[in-house]
């Protein structure tokens, strides 16, 4: 078995960085700049988050608040290179980081 850090990351599909989609920001710097072993991205049907807005899909209306998630890995090394430069784009409290075993 092999040590590896998990990130999971928390955003709503509305979230933009310089006039783009945060979400694909931060995919394409995982997948283009940091090289990582896996990423995954998730689309929630309903959330709520601090301020306990809940969000959810509903055919009636389109919302472009509804939860995202990212969630990579990666040797814990790596990780700590890369967690600086995403908790520059990643609102504080959204970025969860924890260890696991990979076989």
């Amino acid at each position: 078995m092999k040590n590896v850090s998990v990130v999971r990351i928390f955003l709503r599909e509305g979230d933009r960085h310089a006039g783009h989609s945060l979400m694909e920001e931060i995919f394409r710097r995982l997948h283009d700049e940091y090289q990582v072993r896996g990423v995954t991205a998730f689309r929630g049907v309903a959330g709520f988050g601090s301020h306990g807005s809940l969000r959810a899909d509903d055919v009636l209306r389109f919302s472009v608040h509804l939860p995202l998630v990212l969630e990579f890995f990666d040797d814990p090394e790596k990780v700590d290179a890369i967690l600086p430069a995403l908790a520059g784009l990643v609102p504080p409290g959204h970025l969860l980081r924890w260890e696991a075993h990979c076989s």
